[in-house]
C-alpha cells in the first residue's frame, strides 16, 4: 500500500513542478497575468521589505560599535560624552571609505537616490542603473553609520528600485509593468522602513509614479502590506515617535496659526532645499578650482561635519532623537532655533560633499524644530486660547517634510502613521496645505524634481516636456531607402548649411532645428570619417516626430487612468 501512495505523491509533486515551469515560461515569453503580477508585487514587497531591514539594522550595529552606544535612538547623547578627536575621526574615515567607493564604481563621483528612481520611473521603464545604484547604496551606508547629516530613506528607495529592475529584466516585463514594479519596491521599502503602510503606498504613487492609477493601486498595497508585516515582525507594532500627551486643537480660534506656520515651513523648506544645492555648486567649483582628488570630497565634508558635532553632535545621523524631543516640548526656544540653522547648513554638507543619504528624515528634524519654535510663541502671545506646543511641532514636521519631497498627501499621512496621533489631522492638513503651495512655486515642485532640472532632466513640467526626450532621432527617421525618403539633393545642400541632426540625439534636440528651419525635414548623419563630410543616414520629418509624440501622449494618458 505504501508504493502506490509514494507514487502518486511523487507524480504529484512533478504535476506542481511542471505548472510551476509553465507559468515561468509564461511569464517570461508574455507578460504576467493580473493574478500573477499580484504574487510577483508580493514576492517584491517582501524582498525590498528585507532589505529596508537589512540596511537599517546594519546602520543600528555599525554605529554600536563605532559611537559605543547601546541604542541608538539616544545617540546624540552618547557622542556628547565622547572625546573631541573620535568625534571628528569618525565621519572622515566614513568620507574617505565613501569617495574611494564612487570613485572606483561611479564616473560622476554622484551618489544615486530617489531622484534617479523617479527619472527611470518617467523615461527607462521603471529601471534603474544597478551598478552604480549598488555602490551608492552602500555608500550611503557608510555615510549614515559615521556621522553624515542624511536620512536613510533615500537609499532604501533606491537599493528597492534595483531589485524591481532585476525582476523586470528577468521577467522582461513592458514599461507599464516595469513602472508598477518598481512601485510596489518602493512602497515596501518605505513602509518597512517607518512601519507606514498608508503613506508608503501613497508615497510611491505621489512621488515616484508621480500618479494614481488604479491598475497600479492594488499590486502597490499589497507590497507596502508586506513590508509594515516584516516591519513589524521585527520591531514590534510601535510607531517611530512617542508622544506622551493627546494634542488638542482649540477648533477655528487656533487654526490662523497653522495657516501662518505653514507659509513659515514652506520658507523653510526652500531654504532647505537650496542651502543644498548653492553648497553643491559652491563644493564643485571649489573642487575645479584648487584640483582636490574627487574621492577627498567626502572626506573634507566629513571633517566640516565633525568639527560641528563636537559642540552640537545632534547633526549626526538621521536625527531621530532631537525630533523626539522637539514632539515632546524637550527643547527651548533658542535651543530649536540654533538646532534648525546648524542641521540646514550640516544637509547641505553632507549633500555637497556627495556622502549619499536621503532628505526626508533631515526634513522631519528641521520641521518639528520649526513647529516647536513657532509653537513656543504663539501659545505665549495666546495662552488662553492655544493649545499644546507640541502639536505645532507635528504640524511643522508634516509642512517642512511635504514642502521638500514635493508630497503633501503621503507625507500628511507618514506623520500620522510616524506618531500615532490621529486626533490633530486639521492642523497639519493645513499648515501642509500652504507649505507644499508655496515651496512648489519657489522651486521646481519638489526637492527631487528640482535635483533632475538641474541635470536638464525636465519631469516637472509633465510629459509634454519630457517625452520628445525618450525618443531617440534614429528610431523616428526615414532612412534614405524609405518609399518616401527625403530628396538627396535637398539634404546635401542643408548638410553643406550645416542644417543636420546627428542619429544618437533625441528628438527634443532636433525639433527646435527643424522649427528655426521652417523645412518638413532635416537630414540625419552619422560623424564623418576623416575630414569628410557627415555621413547621411536619412531625414527626420517633423510629422513623423509629432505623430511619435502624440502616440507617447497618448499612451501616458491611457496608463495613468486605467
Amino acid at each position: 500500500m505504501s508504493k502506490p501512495q509514494k507514487s502518486v505523491i511523487g507524480q504529484g509533486v512533478d504535476d506542481a513542478l511542471c505548472a510551476c515551469r509553465d507559468a515561468w515560461g509564461v511569464i517570461r515569453t508574455r507578460g504576467p497575468s493580473q493574478v500573477q503580477f499580484w504574487f510577483i508585487a508580493l514576492l517584491v514587497g517582501i524582498g525590498a521589505s528585507l532589505l529596508a531591514i537589512a540596511f537599517r539594522f546594519g546602520i543600528e550595529t555599525l554605529q554600536t560599535r563605532l559611537y559605543g552606544t547601546d541604542d541608538v535612538a539616544n545617540l546624540h547623547t552618547t557622542i556628547a560624552n565622547l572625546d573631541w578627536w573620535w568625534i571628528v575621526t569618525i565621519p572622515v574615515l566614513g568620507g574617505l571609505a565613501v569617495g574611494l567607493l564612487m570613485n572606483r564604481f561611479t564616473e560622476d563621483g554622484r551618489v544615486r537616490s530617489v531622484a534617479d528612481v523617479i527619472e527611470g520611473a518617467a523615461l527607462y521603464e521603471g529601471r534603474v542603473e544597478r551598478r552604480r545604484g549598488l555602490a551608492s547604496g552602500a555608500a550611503s551606508f557608510i555615510t549614515l553609520s559615521t556621522g553624515g547629516s542624511t536620512g536613510r530613506e533615500g537609499p532604501v528607495v533606491h537599493l528597492a528600485a534595483i531589485l524591481s529592475s532585476y525582476i523586470s529584466k528577468l521577467i522582461r516585463a513592458d514599461g507599464i509593468t516595469g513602472r508598477d514594479l518598481l512601485g510596489c519596491a518602493v512602497a515596501a521599502a518605505v513602509s518597512a522602513s517607518f512601519n507606514a503602510p498608508i503613506a508608503g503606498a501613497l508615497f510611491a504613487l505621489e512621488v515616484v509614479l508621480r500618479h494614481f492609477a488604479v491598475h497600479a493601486f492594488a499590486p502597490i498595497v499589497i507590497a507596502s502590506v508586506a513590508g509594515t508585516v516584516i516591519n513589524r515582525l521585527v520591531y514590534g507594532d510601535v510607531t517611530e515617535f512617542m508622544l506622551p500627551n493627546q494634542n488638542i486643537l482649540a477648533f477655528y480660534v487656533e487654526l490662523p496659526a497653522f495657516l501662518i506656520l505653514g507659509l513659515l515651513c514652506g520658507l523653510i523648506a526652500v531654504i532647505l532645499m537650496r542651502v543644498i544645492f548653492w553648497m553643491e555648486d559652491t563644493g564643485t567649483a571649489l573642487q575645479q578650482r584648487t584640483g582636490l582628488p574627487r574621492y577627498l570630497r567626502p572626506a573634507l565634508a566629513g571633517l566640516l561635519l565633525g568639527v560641528i558635532a563636537i559642540f552640537y553632535p545632534h547633526i549626526i545621523g538621521v536625527g531621530y532623537e532631537t525630533t523626539s524631543d522637539a514632539l515632546t516640548g524637550r527643547l527651548l526656544f533658542h535651543e530649536a532655533v540654533v538646532f534648525v540653522i546648524i542641521k540646514i547648513f550640516a544637509v547641505g554638507i553632507t549633500m555637497a560633499g556627495r556622502m549619499g543619504g536621503g532628505v526626508f528624515s533631515p526634513s522631519l528634524m528641521v520641521g518639528a524644530l520649526t513647529g516647536l519654535a513657532f509653537g513656543i510663541v504663539a501659545t505665549a502671545i495666546f495662552p488662553d486660547v492655544s493649545g499644546e506646543g507640541t502639536l505645532y511641532a507635528l504640524a511643522g514636521m508634516g509642512a517642512v517634510s511635504a514642502a521638500v519631497l514635493g508630497a503633501p498627501i503621503s507625507t500628511t499621512l507618514i506623520v500620522f502613521e510616524l506618531t500615532g496621533d490621529w486626533q490633530t489631522g486639521i492642523a497639519v492638513m493645513v499648515s501642509v496645505s500652504l507649505s507644499s503651495a508655496l515651496a512648489s512655486r519657489l522651486v521646481d515642485r519638489s526637492f527631487f524634481l528640482t535635483q533632475l532640472e538641474r541635470r536638464g532632466v525636465h519631469l516637472a513640467a509633465g510629459p509634454q516636456a519630457y517625452l520628445l526626450g525618450t525618443f531617440q532621432v534614429s528610431s523616428v527617421m526615414r532612412s534614405m531607402d524609405h518609399p518616401r525618403a527625403a530628396d538627396a539633393e535637398t539634404c546635401a545642400d542643408l548638410i553643406k548649411e550645416g542644417t543636420y541632426v546627428f542619429e544618437d540625439k533625441t528628438l527634443d534636440q532636433a525639433m527646435p532645428i527643424i522649427e528655426a528651419t521652417g523645412s518638413s525635414f532635416i537630414p540625419v548623419v552619422a560623424p564623418a570619417q576623416g575630414d569628410g563630410p557627415p555621413e547621411l543616414r536619412g531625414a527626420l520629418f517633423q510629422v513623423d516626430a509629432l505623430r511619435a509624440f502624440n502616440r507617447a501622449l497618448a499612451a501616458t494618458a491611457a496608463e495613468e487612468h486605467s
